[in-house]
């Protein structure tokens, strides 16, 4: 099977961009010093791991901007778990071509199923709760895109992409905005009704303060401003009070975990009743999936 998503101008601009760093100017010199330029053959791309796969389209553009005439064939899809041993993914064509691409497309295949395989484990620890495993930020300069979409095949959840698409108040914001009642006027004098607005609150207090702002617009019969809190570096006890009070406000909110979150800590603070848990680990804190690639002349 092949990959059906269309590649990007994003995964284009990935692909020029490493290829151009990795073959400079003189293109492949012991490729092409080595292997004769009739030479064919067929590589198969194996798991050496467990994980979750993502970045099949990635690693095809590779293979597809050094030679469009290569034919790669996937036994594996974005999403699909992978076992040690696993046939992924077979290349035909020229021997140059497949081994000319072969470092770029499997680095990027890696990484970005790391991401996946990642995001898959705490997924899998937050089964049975409301709260979903929510991607950052936090991600390789460059690389958003592709990693965003990783997240996604492993389970996960994508916040804002960029500064561009919402509104998060975060603690310097609210320090350098001259505390948190006057940032909260002005997001209520400046917001749009289509810009969803969160607010980070460090305490239960600073919640409180959100939350009474909003429900006193409410009672005026004026829209709230915040449609999601995030509780900052909280402990579970403190979540479990904090989901208490966003769920006695008369708007429906969000209500958003992040800071410090791990393996270990993750499923208290789901069953402490959050509906999302943000994890900046699973993109910028991840092990290049180990893939084998084999060709055969």
């Amino acid at each position: 099977m092949t990959t059906t998503r269309t590649i990007s101008p994003g995964l284009e601009r990935v692909v020029r961009t490493a290829l151009t760093e990795d073959l400079g100017l003189g293109g492949d010199l012991t490729t092409r010093l080595t292997v004769p330029g009739d030479a064919a053959g067929t590589a198969y791309i194996v798991s050496r791991e467990e994980g979750v796969l993502s970045g099949d389209e990635a690693a095809t553009a590779t293979f597809t901007a050094v030679d469009p005439t290569l034919q790669i064939d996937w036994a594996k899809q974005a999403g699909d778990k992978l076992a040690t041993g696993d046939l992924v993914a077979t290349i035909s064509g020229s021997a140059r071509s497949v081994l000319t691409a072969e470092r770029t497309a499997l680095n990027l295949l890696g990484h970005l199923t790391g991401i996946a395989s990642r995001t898959s484990i705490f997924v899998d620890l937050v089964d049975g709760t409301k709260a979903r495993i929510v991607d950052t930020r936090k991600t390789t300069p460059g690389l958003r895109e592709l990693e965003k979409q990783a997240v996604l095949d492993g389970g996960g959840t994508n916040h804002r992409f960029g500064l561009y698409d919402a509104v998060l108040v975060k603690d310097n914001h609210i320090g350098l905005g001259g505390g948190l009642l006057p940032v909260l006027d002005r997001l209520a004098a400046g917001g749009g009704h289509l810009v969803r607005v969160e607010i980070e609150v460090d305490t239960i207090e600073q919640l409180d303060t959100v939350l009474a702002f909003d429900a006193e617009r409410i009672s005026e019969g004026l829209a709230p401003v915040v449609h999601a809190v995030l509780l900052d570096n909280m402990e579970a006890w403190q979540v479990a009070t904090g989901v208490s009070h966003i769920r006695r406000h008369p708007a429906p909110l969000v209500a958003e975990v992040s800071g410090g979150v791990n393996e270990e800590t993750v499923q208290e603070l789901a069953r402490a009743g959050a509906d999302a848990i943000s994890v900046g680990a699973i993109t910028h804190s991840v092990t290049c999936h180990d893939f084998g690639l084999d060709l055969q002349a």
